[in-house]
């Protein structure tokens, strides 16, 4: 591979467990936009930068989107050169940043990785990977808990952010804003009263308490009622390819941008 002498940005703490990100590879595999982005490509490179001190979670998102498209070349980056392993299942694995190291993804995914940056960096960091997006790519920037029980992320194309995702076992929370913790840099220091993602994460609070009836059939079904309610308020939530078992809950990029963003 072809790369500048020196990776785009810092070592981030390496923390991995297998099937960690499952949540967002399962979104992946049922949104229309990214089975798009994947079938449309000329050369189906896919980046997963920042994997860690074990390549784990590359080789899940390789067996996983190769039931999209079986000819994909999936490149496992990290910044720490000690952390690059040798190629397996036909997945490759080098130093790069957000860089991309020279290559021209059509799918990023970047988890925990810009959390550990400070938000004024996430801009640079989005426009640096977005350049090097093949044209109709896609990146995911997210974040989740160790074990992948809360995810967060957000969708972004060449042109910026797209979507914000919710998702969640809803069997360990009390409240759709739990997942707060979890948000994406670019949102986790907005969630204060008045700002977009803080009034969100309300009506979903809200919705959720309003759908307590349906904790009889499980917090699933609970989940899904609180969708419904907050499609009857007004709330604009992107409908789910079908059914699956993650509680999840996706909207345009503007009903969340944050207040004088520039980022929107």
């Amino acid at each position: 591979m072809t790369r500048p002498r020196r990776p785009v940005g810092i070592p981030t703490r390496g923390t991995t467990n297998a099937n960690r990100l499952r949540r967002a590879d399962r979104w992946m595999l049922n949104s229309p936009r990214v089975h798009t982005a994947l079938e449309s490509a000329t050369d189906p490179v896919i980046v997963d930068l920042g994997y860690g001190r074990l390549p784990v979670t590359t080789l899940e998102l390789a067996s996983r989107l190769r039931t999209v498209r079986p000819d994909i070349r999936v490149v496992g980056l990290e910044i720490d050169p000690e952390r690059v392993v040798p190629g397996v299942a036909g997945v490759e694995f080098g130093v790069g940043g957000f860089e991309l190291a020279g290559l021209h993804p059509i799918l990023v995914r970047a988890f925990n990785v810009l959390r550990q940056y400070p938000e004024e960096a996430v801009a640079d960091a989005w426009d640096t990977m977005r350049a090097r997006l093949a044209p109709g790519g896609l990146i995911l920037d997210g974040t989740c808990d160790e074990l992948g029980r809360l995810c967060c992320w957000v969708l972004l194309d060449g042109d910026g952010p797209v979507s914000l995702t919710l998702a969640c076992d809803p069997r360990y929370i009390e409240r759709p804003s739990d997942l707060a913790e979890r948000l994406p840099k670019i949102l986790i220091h907005h969630n204060v009263p008045g700002q977009p993602i803080h009034q969100l994460l309300s009506r979903a609070d809200r919705a959720w308490a309003a759908a307590a009836g349906h904790s009889v059939f499980g917090p699933r079904d609970r989940w899904r009622a609180m969708l419904a309610h907050l499609r009857g308020t007004g709330q604009d939530i992107e409908a789910q390819r079908r059914k699956v078992r993650d509680a999840v809950l996706t909207v345009q990029w503007a009903t969340v941008a944050p207040s004088g963003s520039c980022s929107a």
